[in-house]
């Protein structure tokens, strides 16, 4: 194992910052039109309940893991530390490879262009007018972090604790107005075989999961914690349970107007529903809180994943520039700069939607490994200090890695040649680190690259 000295980063994220990074980077916009999509899949409410707590649970079971691993390794990085301790450093580089490169700034450029389509609800925009949105919101958002960490945890705070308000404020008018009705929660459970909704509450699972998605987002900087032995597990753990709530919230408010069949039938549900209650000043109420809530997730984002290539370069397995720390303020300006420009030419060029079909399984394959990591070191290294320990070990785990193969499984059933694509985005790494590792003066001959 690695020692555990100072990457060079500044401890001073609290419990409260930890958690609001992971419930801002988890509740996106998902939150306002998946439940539309699991409606849809089943004939009565109970189901559509259970899948939103069936895929909290699982969730659970990913956070935990990570959380003991969080705890006893708290480094810049994540699961790009995690991976390399538990299965060689080859597995730790491909992970930090395709966050770094692929994975993060397109999901970047898809969230800041989300942002600016629905800004334009307030603003018209044309379609060039959008881009430009798009590129000032990542601009703005890469700025306040280069001013560091504490600007940049303020920032996310704010942004995560509005998004929250917002969404709890939607959920009572729903429930507090008129226009919504108990009875159109029935039936609660049909007479539907239990065998024939086994396909539906699969696919049900499927988009879930991948609302849940997000809360290892604290653990790219877990060695800003100032107690990270202590919070790193809190706010992983209780982050996701916030969101949890938050979703059922939602997804029963939404039903108690609209009734099963108007949620399915929507495609902008929260606005209907809100629409209902309120008219259009709820439509406009929900835009706002979508507004609010895309941009608190994509600084969520920006904010940790520069991190990735900052502990990379510190391990010699990327280049040297995204490991300079600016001297005032100890932040990866540098890295944050980089990954802000590659993200604006995605958005430019529309490209990340391509890629973020192309790797959307390989975040839960990164996810079923670190929960095997977590069996892993228990074996490989049983006197690493592990101030915490996963609930229900060995069971969580488990679990979660079942679940992790059957929504990869899933990705590469229904989509064969883009998983495939990704497949080969990911491998396409391995030349660059062979170059790193077997021949160091590789770097010279990309001097501009590397100073």
């Amino acid at each position: 194992m690695t020692d555990s000295h100072s990457d060079g980063l500044r401890p001073e994220l609290t419990l409260l910052d930890a958690t609001m990074i992971n419930v801002g980077t988890i509740v996106a916009s998902a939150i306002f039109i998946v439940p539309s999509a699991i409606a849809a899949g089943f004939t009565s409410t109970a189901p559509i309940l259970l899948v939103w707590l069936i895929g909290g649970a699982v969730s659970i079971c990913g956070a935990v893991c990570v959380a003991e691993l969080g705890a006893a390794m708290p480094k810049a990085g994540g699961q790009f530390v995690y991976l390399r301790e538990a299965y060689g450093p080859v597995w730790g580089y491909l992970y930090g490879w395709g966050c770094a490169v692929v994975v993060n700034p397109a999901t970047i450029a898809a969230v800041a262009v989300g942002f600016a389509q629905y800004l334009a609800f307030f603003v018209p925009l044309s379609p060039a007018g959008q881009k430009v949105v798009a590129i000032a919101s990542i601009s703005a958002l890469t700025l306040i972090n280069c001013f560091g960490i504490k600007l940049g945890a303020l920032t996310q705070n704010v942004l995560t604790l509005l998004k929250i308000g917002a969404v709890i404020a939607i959920i009572l008018l729903c429930f507090g107005l008129k226009g919504g009705s108990v009875n159109n929660w029935l039936p609660f459970w049909s007479n539907q075989p239990i065998g024939s909704m086994v396909g539906p509450f699969g696919i049900a699972m499927v988009a879930v999961l991948y609302a849940y998605d997000g809360w290892i987002e604290v653990t790219y900087c877990g060695s800003e914690l100032r107690h990270p032995e202590r919070d790193m597990s809190r706010s992983i753990v209780w982050s996701t349970i916030i969101v949890i709530g938050l979703f059922v919230g939602v997804t029963m408010a939404m039903e108690y107007v609209l009734g099963r069949g108007g949620m399915a039938a929507s495609s902008l549900v929260a606005a209907d529903a809100m629409r209902v209650v309120m008219g259009s000043t709820g439509a406009a109420l929900v835009t706002v809180a979508i507004l609010v809530s895309t941009l608190g997730a994509n600084h969520g984002v920006i904010f940790t994943s520069a991190r990735i290539p900052y502990a990379m370069a510190r391990e010699g397995v990327f280049f040297k520039w995204a490991a300079r720390l600016d001297h005032r303020t100890d932040t990866p300006v540098i890295a944050l700069i980089v990954q802000g420009v590659w993200s604006i030419l995605l958005a430019l060029t529309g490209k990340y939607q391509e890629l973020t079909l192309y790797v959307v399984f390989v975040g839960f394959l990164f996810y079923a490994m670190s929960a095997g990591a977590v069996i892993i070191l228990r074996r490989k290294a049983p006197d690493l200090p592990r101030p915490y320990r996963t609930w229900g070990y060995p069971v969580t785990p488990i679990v979660f890695i079942l679940f992790s193969v059957y929504l990869v499984g899933s990705a590469i059933r229904e989509t064969p040649k883009e998983s495939a694509i990704g497949t080969f985005l990911l491998l396409l790494g391995l030349p660059i680190y062979w170059y790193y590792t077997k021949n160091p003066r590789f770097l010279a001959l990309l001097p501009w690259l590397n100073r």
